[in-house]
């Protein structure tokens, strides 16, 4: 019976059988070691001349990196080995030969890697990043399912901005004018009326000329909406979810986190309530560092690591100027030209991972604000009927699922925290 490496512990002393991948040999006199990695783990397979089939022992020069083999023996408990765990193996059987792999043990350039992503992808590193990623993800669905949250995902194509049109993707829907989704949030605002809290999880895309190391053209974003939430429940949810994820994370991938080398006291910490500070607060912490700042202008990267410099947590910059919000975006009465919206700034320099707010409800309002940014009504006029139809306060917000794990992680660049990165001028493999 075929087993897999995370299982092993479960069947100390008795005969198993491993299929997996050569991840390194070698030997030591009359021993030899096989790392057989499956996915789940690395099992270290030890081959005693006598105690195995010489077949195995003396056929040991042909097993290649990256070969598929079988393995059989039997698990005992070392302390030396990874995971405490060791097969004393008899037999390998070579299932596929791999010659010349292209990655080798040696240092290679990030335009090689990224050339070869399908197979970096089998890396440690590489590994143990998505590793946390699928924690996030599970996590962001758990969060939400528990709290009684609908999950009511958005199409794709959509026939309208909602971003705003300088970075849409075109695209043809038969003999119609079509886009590649920017966000969800406008079908959650409709799907919030009929269910109350929802949330929508998916790939979204924005065209985008940009190299940094935040930016990625496709990236997943999660967007809940809560009906009858204001930007302040809305700031108070956002941090219950975030502080969810990263301690699921630091609870639960301890020996991923470990491999990428994070140092997790800065996780730890990492618990609501959240600093909050009002947009020109902020704007006077970047001025102090950044005189070149324009007051009234969005943050660039530079102006948000500025802000969360100065603080262990992540911090909510709120109230953003309506002028470089988005339609939809309410005007605190409170607070003439001033949105009732917010960001949430990473840690660490990794910038905003929560974009959001509360949306306005008033439908001459929301009229005059297309107008204001040039969009047709046409293309609004079911999103409008929202407002004609029992309008309602309501709030919700988006958080990237990249950029969530390279803060986790503790990675330099997005490019490593999905399987297949899709960069300004990189769409290959």
């Amino acid at each position: 019976m075929r087993y897999w490496v995370e299982d092993l512990k479960k069947h100390i002393g008795q005969s198993v059988e491993l299929k997996g991948w050569v991840y390194n040999v070698r030997s030591s006199g009359k021993v030899k070691f096989l790392l057989l990695r499956d996915g789940t783990g690395i099992c270290q397979c030890v081959y005693f001349r006598g105690e195995c089939e010489d077949q195995a022992f003396d056929g040991f020069e042909k097993l290649t990196q990256e070969s598929s083999v079988r393995v059989v023996g039997v698990v005992k408990e070392s302390a030396k080995a990874p995971g405490g765990i060791e097969l004393s193996a008899r037999l390998f059987e070579i299932l596929s030969e791999a010659k010349d792999y292209p990655i080798t043990p040696k240092e290679h350039g990030t335009d090689f890697l990224m050339n070869h992503r399908h197979l970096w992808l089998r890396s440690r590193k590489q590994h143990a990043a998505l590793r946390v990623r699928a924690e996030i993800i599970k996590a962001v669905r758990d969060f939400f399912d528990g709290r009684g949250f609908v999950l009511t995902d958005a199409p794709i194509f959509t026939p309208s901005a909602c971003e705003g049109t300088s970075t849409l993707f075109e695209t043809k829907y038969f003999d119609e004018k079509a886009y590649l989704s920017q966000s969800g949030q406008l079908y959650m605002e409709a799907t919030a009326a009929a269910f109350g809290k929802v949330y929508c999880f998916g790939p979204t895309f924005r065209a985008e000329k940009s190299k940094t190391r935040r930016h990625l053209i496709e990236f997943w974003m999660v967007e809940p909406e809560v009906a009858f939430n204001d930007l302040y429940d809305n700031m108070e949810l956002a941090e219950q979810f975030v502080e969810y994820i990263v301690q699921r994370c630091v609870r639960n991938r301890k020996e991923e986190l470990a491999v990428l080398e994070r140092d997790t006291s800065k996780l730890e910490i990492i618990k609501a309530p959240f600093p909050r500070l009002h947009y020109n607060e902020a704007a006077e912490l970047i001025k102090k560092e950044n005189p070149e700042f324009v007051f009234g202008n969005d943050f660039g990267g530079t102006d948000e690591t500025i802000v969360s410099s100065k603080y262990d947590k992540p911090v909510f910059v709120h109230h953003y100027p309506s002028a470089i919000k988005a339609f939809y975006m309410k005007e605190d009465p409170k607070e003439a030209g001033a949105s009732m919206s917010c960001d949430l700034l990473a840690t660490e320099g990794y910038g905003e991972v929560i974009g959001g707010g509360q949306r306005e409800e008033d439908i001459n309002k929301i009229l005059t604000r297309i107008k204001e940014h040039n969009l047709k009504e046409e293309d609004f006029s079911w999103y409008l009927d929202l407002r004609r139809y029992g309008s309602f306060p309501h709030s919700g917000f988006g958080l990237g699922i990249e950029r969530t794990v390279a803060w986790i992680c503790g990675l330099p660049h997005v490019r490593e925290t999905i399987p297949f990165p899709r960069l300004y001028g990189r769409s290959y493999p």
